[in-house]
């Protein structure tokens, strides 16, 4: 009987739950642990300036055009289906407000999160990984480095300071599409739709922004050097770290910006 159990689908289903939370608890402890561990290391400086602004340029400048392409598009899409139905009803005046609180609270933040997830944090988490499992971590441990502040430091401190420069440039990208895409549609002047955003915005929306970036650049390095970290049987191994660096990456940022908004706006 036994036997028969264990053959069925809703065991199987079962067991791949459980090894999914098992996977996720597993995953928050390593993740608490290697942030507890980094945040002790910074104490003593173990990186040096050259190698910061070298991550510096690897997490802000490399992923810049890619995340500019996305914000901007993503704001000539909304701009497009909303200005020509706003013009008609009389809320013309309305739409630069309208894109800029979105591009500012949310599409912004959320969609250079995703594109430096995709770009930046998977290339942390395999080269992290690719160092774990070909014994490199190993020998660094071995010069009474610790690898965690060595490896760690740089990288999340990069994440952390660039996040909410490449945020703000590509809000600002944004607006300016979605007031080029509201005139193409809609014949809506520029004058009308800056005017809007200008009174449609507050400084709240924009601390709420940079405190968000911040803490999304902080957690998306620190998920992929970690993931990267507890990687294991080879070049599997690597696969499978970067795959979960990437997932718990979208799961986290999608979890603080909740977090945030419950607590700025509501």
């Amino acid at each position: 009987m036994k036997i028969y159990y264990k053959a069925t689908y809703t065991y199987k289903l079962l067991k791949g739950f459980m090894q999914t939370a098992e996977s996720l608890i597993s995953t928050l402890g390593s993740i608490v642990m290697f942030g507890i561990e980094f945040i002790k290391g910074l104490r003593d400086k173990p990186t040096t300036i050259k190698e910061l602004m070298y991550q510096c340029y690897r997490f802000g400048v490399t992923s810049l055009p890619i995340t500019l392409s996305i914000v901007g598009m993503t704001s000539v899409i909304v701009a497009m289906q909303v200005a020509g139905e706003m013009v008609k009803q009389g809320g013309g005046n309305y739409v630069g407000m309208l894109v800029a609180i979105l591009m500012v609270r949310e599409e912004a933040v959320i969609m250079a999160g995703f594109a430096i997830i995709s770009m930046i944090g998977s290339s942390l988490a395999s080269e992290i990984a690719t160092m774990k499992v070909t014994e490199q971590v190993d020998a660094i441990q071995v010069l009474k480095v610790n690898p965690v502040h060595y490896l760690f430091t740089p990288r999340v401190l990069a994440g952390t300071l660039m996040m909410p420069i490449v945020v703000i440039i590509s809000a600002l990208i944004g607006i300016l599409g979605g007031g080029v895409a509201s005139n193409l549609v809609s014949g809506l002047s520029y004058k009308a739709y800056f005017d809007s955003v200008w009174f449609g915005l507050n400084t709240h929306d924009l601390n709420v922004c940079i405190m968000k970036s911040f803490a999304f650049g902080f957690v998306i390095s620190l998920i992929s050097c970690s993931c990267g970290m507890d990687a294991k049987d080879g070049a599997k191994g690597v696969g499978l770290a970067t795959t979960k660096a990437v997932v718990w990456s979208f799961v986290a940022i999608v979890i603080v910006d909740l977090i945030f908004a419950a607590a700025c706006f509501y």
